[in-house]
């Protein structure tokens, strides 16, 4: 926020969870009163019951750009998902869309059926997937069979077909912020605690009351599935927030994973000394 007032910018999601509308607080969105001070994009503007992918997010950030470019104003892109800073650096594979009948039918199909079940499907249908994937990835595995079932084709044939990423050919400062690992654990709990007391129960309570489909990302997000096991009062809250807690610091740490092995030409900055360094790079 800091960047975009000095430098004429606007602050643009990078993070797969915060693009849900139903998970203000639990995805840590920024507030309304942030979002009022400077410009920012792409938060909150997809529904729940969407299946969001990195395609469909390069998609929007691609069709975005060229506004601000025309108004002049510097896209700075803040999130936790490193799969999406690839994809608009370096590409992604084209994955084929599934239509919306197809998913409906098979995941209603595969509603009780064990996943090691649908991994033998899968390996019937697709033996090089199956190949890949463990038999209790059920995730992986239904995605690889309605793939399948939508195009006829293995998903791994698609894998190898790339298609460019919008910010490929564009000049980028791109900085991977690296707080020491302990301060990182603790403001992980910290922040859980917080966000419950912010109402982060509520707001989880509602999106349970949708009924949506427990595969979509949203219904998967950190603390999502211990606060919906203490709603249906399986766990007690202090449970669902260990949970959570939990589940966020495992995430952090691919996290550092993940930049150390995907994200080359990345540079790795303490957050005490980011915002000296991008104004230095930043400045005419």
């Amino acid at each position: 926020m800091t960047l975009a007032r000095e430098f004429g910018g606007v602050v643009v999601n990078a993070d797969s969870m915060q693009v849900y509308g139903d998970l203000r607080i639990l995805s840590a969105r920024p507030s309304p009163a942030e979002e009022a001070a400077v410009p920012h994009r792409l938060y909150g503007h997809v529904d729940g019951a969407v299946n969001s992918s990195a395609m469909r997010y390069v998609a929007d950030v691609a069709a975005l750009l060229p506004a601000l470019r025309q108004d002049g104003l510097l896209p700075i892109l803040v999130g936790g998902t490193g799969l999406y800073f690839k994809a608009l650096t370096e590409g992604f594979s084209a994955m084929p869309p599934v239509p919306e009948p197809v998913r409906q039918a098979f995941r209603k199909r595969a509603e009780g059926v064990a996943t090691e079940a649908l991994h033998e499907e899968l390996a019937d249908r697709d033996p090089e997937m199956a190949g890949r994937l463990r038999p209790s990835d059920r995730m992986r595995i239904m995605r690889a069979i309605e793939v399948h079932l939508a195009t006829g084709r293995s998903l791994a044939s698609f894998q190898g077909e790339r298609e460019a990423g919008p910010l490929g050919e564009v000049e980028t400062l791109r900085l991977f912020i690296q707080p020491e690992r302990e301060a990182v654990r603790a403001a992980i709990d910290r922040r859980f605690e917080t966000m419950i007391a912010e109402g982060a129960l509520d707001e989880v309570s509602r999106l349970k009351a949708r009924g949506l489909d427990p595969l979509l990302p949203i219904m998967r997000a950190h603390g999502v599935p211990g606060l919906i096991a203490h709603l249906d009062g399986e766990i007690g809250l202090d449970e669902a927030i260990r949970r959570g807690q939990a589940d966020t610091r495992a995430y952090a740490k691919r996290q550092v994973t993940w930049f150390r092995h995907q994200m080359a030409g990345w540079e790795a900055v303490a957050p005490e000394g980011a915002l000296a360094l991008a104004r230095s790079r930043l400045a005419p």
